[in-house]
């Protein structure tokens, strides 16, 4: 699935046909981000959730009914209208030239360094699908995973442990919605009236305030409850506190004998070792399976095929 695949890949990809390209991504996003603060996590939303179908292959922003945005692990995601604004502005500077795969790819990356995050030379010429994958949506990783599916996922698109816990990290900001994690705060394993025992109480009872029966189920809580616009590593400083907010996260940190578990510490002890995997791991994924050379196309709007 990887391999050979990339090595059509590279950083200096636009380097005569669209030399500015960054730049111009970055100016978007930042515009994007004095409309609506939580743009940046959004954006790197949209990135995995197209990797993880089939590849990183802009298939997730194709329209559509058999469309993967309207499938249900999508239904929540957002940023596609900054998408259309950063290839609107691509195509004035450098028509057809620049993938809405590779569009994906360059404003996660940006997105994460402008929220105080990393930053990494992104690999790119990638091209875009000419279909959407809604038959491979399962692919994309679930709140509700055990450890041992989460790392078959991972694995199955050739990343590792590490791998995973980094990429886990991304929820260092963002929000989820109060639906993500109900089921740990009133009927854990469909027993009635108990509380998922990997949570902390104090938390548990703060989030049934928040996300009480009978709810909203869309009310928006931030997944990580210290600085949750900020790209740090409080996140795996929640987890030794038992207070991840998704299932997904807190697995990490509370399955028993799990290697995850010294990746936690090793991140939360140091914020310059997660930001240097979390890079790696987000090339590797960047990484997967792209279409290059003469497959596929350059979309010139990103929802339809040429």
């Amino acid at each position: 699935m990887l391999g050979g695949s990339n090595a059509q890949l590279s950083a200096t990809f636009y380097a005569k046909t669209c030399p500015n390209v960054s730049t111009i991504v970055r100016t978007v996003l930042q515009q994007a981000q004095g409309n609506d603060i939580w743009i940046f996590p959004k954006i790197v939303r949209l990135h995995f959730h197209d990797c993880f179908v089939n590849g990183c292959d802009a298939s997730l922003l194709l329209n559509g009914t058999d469309s993967e945005k309207t499938a249900p692990p999508n239904l929540s995601t957002d940023g596609y209208a900054v998408i259309d604004d950063i290839k609107t502005a691509l195509e004035k500077a450098c028509p057809r030239v620049v993938s809405c795969a590779d569009i994906l790819a360059l404003a996660a990356q940006l997105s994460v360094t402008l929220g105080g995050g990393p930053t990494w030379q992104v690999p790119l010429g990638r091209r875009d699908s000419r279909t959407a994958h809604r038959e491979g949506i399962g692919g994309i990783p679930s709140q509700h995973d055990s450890l041992a599916n989460l790392a078959a996922r991972f694995k199955s698109v050739g990343l590792d442990s590490t791998d995973l816990v980094a990429l886990s990290g991304v929820h260092t900001f963002g929000r989820a919605q109060c639906a993500a994690f109900m089921d740990r705060l009133y009927n854990f394993n469909n027993v009635s009236g108990s509380v998922d025992p990997t949570l902390n109480a104090t938390y548990a009872k703060a989030l049934q305030q928040r996300c009480p029966k009978g709810g909203d189920v869309t009310s928006l809580i931030d997944l990580d409850e210290q600085t949750s616009l900020n790209f740090d590593n409080k996140y795996f400083l929640s987890l030794q506190n038992r207070r991840g907010l998704l299932q997904s996260d807190q697995v990490l940190f509370s399955t028993n004998g799990a290697e995850t578990v010294g990746i936690v510490n090793r991140f939360a002890s140091s914020q310059s070792q997660f930001f240097a995997s979390f890079a790696k791991a987000m090339i590797k994924m960047g990484n997967i399976s792209p279409l290059s050379g003469s497959n596929g196309e350059v979309r010139l709007d990103c929802r339809k095929i040429n």
